[in-house]
């Protein structure tokens, strides 16, 4: 259940009264501004909050548009609303898409010691080939961030900011890549380092990985937006990037010869992720509400699903020839 609260002037009373006809609403007259409240079930938030703007002149200061989720609702009237629109698809708002990922395009020294403190530790499980501290230390990465929010921007034809978001994950990764050379090197210099089963398996550039990541990038993003904390969708992700991103460093120090299909094996998993971020965002149908710019989001989105497409199959085929 949603809680819709709309500021309005005197001369656009009518006009929202009008977008909501058939909804039951309260209205207060605060110091010359109307305030309309409204609420509704969850799957008609979208709808509703798009009649809204319609019809809302958001040039003004005054008109305004508030959503918020009570912690519970007693009303026989809105029990019945919900079970009537029971079977309606549920969609996020545009409006709340776009402040989920605000943060995303942005790099920030807590993003960076996170990143790092999880390369760290993935680095430790590849060395004492436990996998239990690999995943352990997905938990800590915030990387799903940068591709959640590239797939947005992508979808709402927001080009400077998803541009920022692979930005933002190029230098994430190149973090976490030269981190564990300088590990290496050094525990290397003290100690006698072996190459383990969980690193030798992550120097083989099998097309299946490719696949999976895309399959992982697309539900990943897929229960991002359905709600799913940001921490447990994120574990696929950076589980998927992070360990061989951390094998790519350190076998430039202990088996340099290793690099090339390592460092293939880090770009099919971005390209495999990202392939599947689009396509969540393409099929969950995520696009500006004015037409104008959704014109502009759509052609961006296909020349970006064109490329990163391209290369991912570019990508999938030579893995396919060196793995055979």
């Amino acid at each position: 259940m949603k809680k819709i609260i709309v500021y309005v002037r005197k001369d656009g009373r009518d006009r929202v009264e009008e977008a909501l006809k058939g909804l039951r609403y309260t209205v207060s007259l605060v110091q010359d501004i109307y305030e309309i409240v409204v609420y509704t079930p969850e799957e008609n938030l979208d709808d509703l909050v798009g009649r809204l703007r319609d019809v809302l002149d958001l040039q003004h200061d005054e008109n305004m548009i508030e959503v918020s989720t009570p912690d519970f609702v007693v009303s026989s009237l809105l029990l019945h609303a919900e079970q009537e629109e029971g079977r309606k698809e549920e969609k996020t708002p545009v409006e709340e898409l776009i402040d989920s990922v605000k943060g995303y395009a942005e790099l920030d020294l807590e993003k960076v010691a996170l990143t790092s403190i999880a390369g760290l530790i993935a680095l430790s499980g590849l060395f004492l080939d436990n996998p239990v501290i690999i995943i352990g230390a997905m938990l800590l990465s915030p990387i799903i961030g940068p591709i959640y929010g590239f797939a947005i921007y992508t979808a709402l034809g927001m080009i400077r900011e998803s541009l920022k978001c692979l930005g933002v994950l190029s230098a994430l990764l190149l973090g976490v890549f030269l981190l564990s050379v300088m590990a290496t090197f050094l525990i290397g210099s003290a100690m006698p380092l072996a190459l383990t089963d969980e690193i030798t398996s992550r120097l083989v550039a099998n097309p299946i990985y490719t696949l999976v990541a895309v399959l992982l990038g697309f539900v990943a993003v897929l229960a991002f937006n359905r709600g799913t904390s940001e921490v447990i969708a994120g574990v696929a992700i950076a589980s998927a990037i992070i360990p061989p991103t951390v094998v790519a460093g350190l076998v430039l120090v202990l088996q340099p010869m290793s690099l090339v299909s390592s460092a293939l094996l880090v770009a099919g998993q971005i390209a495999g992720l990202i392939t599947g971020a689009l396509v969540a965002v393409t099929l969950q149908k995520i696009e500006p509400r004015e037409t104008r710019d959704r014109t502009v989001a759509r052609r961006h989105l296909r020349w970006s699903v064109t490329l990163i497409v391209l290369l991912f199959a570019l990508l999938l085929g030579i893995t396919w020839l060196m793995w055979r």
